[in-house]
């Protein structure tokens, strides 16, 4: 299962760090990834990462601005997220996929968490 831990309410410019805890699978065998959906509007992959071989994956939104890495001890995927605007507003979720390596967003995932809740205020 996956655990997402780390939304909260922040400013403009600020700084989040979100956390996708996996328990129950071999953690070096599924890329893990996160996607957000604002209200209103369609679910959008936001980044991967394969932690086998660091493959990682940023979606052209928030390419400069968030980060992922991996604590394979910690069977823990980050999401570091920095100069977060209004726009990326919304539940953001993680989800696993077996034996993947991050060339996109829309393969059926193995594991979904549960959604956390960034909002930044303008």
């Amino acid at each position: 299962q996956l655990q997402a831990s780390g939304g909260g309410l922040v400013q403009a410019g600020g700084s989040l760090r979100l956390s996708c805890a996996a328990s129950g699978f071999t953690f070096e065998d599924y890329a893990i990834g996160w996607f957000r959906q604002a209200p209103g509007k369609e679910r959008e992959g936001v980044s991967c990462i394969r932690s086998s071989n660091d493959r990682t994956k940023i979606a052209d939104s928030v390419k400069g601005r968030f980060t992922i890495s991996s604590d394979n001890a910690a069977n823990t995927v980050y999401l570091i997220m920095n100069n977060l605007k209004p726009e990326d507003t919304a539940v953001y979720y993680c989800a696993a996929w077996w034996h993947y390596y991050c060339s996109g967003f829309g393969a059926q995932a193995d594991y979904w968490g549960q959604g956390t809740l960034v909002t930044v205020s303008s």
